[in-house]
């Protein structure tokens, strides 16, 4: 079996991102999905790795994964990498690993070794957006957890990102969380996420403000590749410390297990180098005793599939990120959607990624510019 062809697709969902999803076609008329990870004004240039990449790939055998990633990485990339680069490597790698459980007619996960679980906890995101007060941000807490989740995530500080917090922002993100907890109650689990912005003085401060309401963890508290920092903080805090997203490779979270830096990691399927990759990291994860709960700001169709394999067989899995701005989309463009039932999704046990994408629906859903992004001129800028 070869390769033909490798079709990366832009979906717009209206809201926050584009998506871009990667289809690879081979000649005995087998083709496998994937999903690379974007961002706002960088989804292009991530597409055009896609397209660079395919001039190689054409020929291959897609049942060679793991020496097509590390070719990529060393023989085309000169082993230069970046996010775009390995966002691109991620999609397609999903993409070959569908192919080859549809050639095997078997799951994923039964060809990384089986599953360890049944069902995958999902936690909710994407819900606060635009809710600025503490008052908002409670109704809509309600609102997911009448919809059956058990744990949801946000982030209690408002944009702009930035290094120093001033004491108003600092209580008002307190306030943020003490609603939140009173809204759902004690036996829903509140994630804080914080966007790597933080110096570690503020970091720590905030943590110790928002611990009396028992969060579940606190994401990201400062850059991810600071992992001196990230040790400093994680060692005068009580909440679960947790980072990864930004994070690519196993080569890159080896420090972070080296230095015991975090409770959690949270590497992205999408960006990290794709399933095999994630499950090595998981691999190192666990005799550091740390557990892993991947990052998920992507599609509910491909990505969340992928996703959902990989978490169905790592024995040290804690919970998978769930998008619910991106419902709509996705059920336009997949059959038979994944259903969150009581803030779980079944384990697909179809072949492959278990995954449908309706290629004329996307047509429907194409690329589209979002407007400028916020960013303040130096006039704005405070003290």
């Amino acid at each position: 079996m070869k390769i033909t062809d490798v079709k990366p697709f832009i979906v717009h969902p209206t809201s926050q991102k584009n998506w871009l999803l990667v289809k690879v076609e081979t000649d005995e008329g087998l083709y496998g999905w994937g999903e690379c990870y974007t961002q706002v004004d960088r989804d292009k240039a991530i597409e055009a790795h896609v397209l660079a990449m395919k001039r190689y790939l054409v020929g291959r055998n897609p049942f060679d994964i793991k020496h097509t990633t590390t070719t990529l990485f060393t023989d085309w990339s000169g082993r230069r990498g970046a996010m775009d680069y390995f966002c691109a490597v991620s999609g397609i790698e999903h993409a070959l690993w569908d192919i080859l459980g549809k050639a095997a007619n078997l799951p994923v996960h039964v060809l990384l070794g089986g599953k360890f679980r049944e069902r995958i906890r999902v936690y909710a995101n994407a819900w606060s957006d635009g809710a600025r007060t503490p008052e908002a941000l409670a109704e809509r807490a309600k609102a997911v957890v009448a919809r059956g989740f058990t744990a949801l995530k946000f982030d209690p500080l408002p944009h702009p990102f930035r290094t120093f917090i001033d004491q108003r922002r600092e209580q008002m993100a307190i306030d943020k969380v003490a609603a939140v907890r009173e809204a759902v109650g004690p036996d829903v689990d509140i994630l804080i996420d914080t966007h790597r912005h933080m110096a570690p003085m503020h970091a720590v401060r905030l943590a110790r403000g928002i611990e009396r309401y028992n969060p579940f963890w606190f994401e990201e508290p400062v850059l991810a590749e600071n992992v001196a920092e990230l040790a400093e903080v994680k060692r005068q805090i009580t909440i679960p410390v947790v980072t990864g997203e930004e994070l690519y490779t196993k080569h890159e979270f080896r420090e972070v297990f080296e230095r015991r830096a975090a409770d959690v990691i949270n590497p992205d399927i999408c960006n990290c180098g794709g399933i095999l990759e994630l499950k090595e990291i998981a691999a190192m994860a666990e005799p550091y005793d740390i557990v892993v709960s991947p990052h998920n700001a992507n599609s509910v169709t491909v990505a969340l599939a992928a996703s959902l394999q990989l978490c169905a067989h790592i024995p040290n899995f804690l919970i998978l990120e769930y998008f619910l701005n991106f419902e709509e989309t996705g059920r336009r463009v997949q059959r038979n959607p994944f259903k969150v039932e009581n803030g779980y999704v079944d384990v697909p046990m179809g072949p492959g990624l278990n995954i449908e994408i309706e290629e004329e629906a996307l047509a429907e859903v194409a690329y589209q510019d979002f407007p400028l992004r916020r960013m303040r001129t130096p006039a704005e800028e405070g003290p």
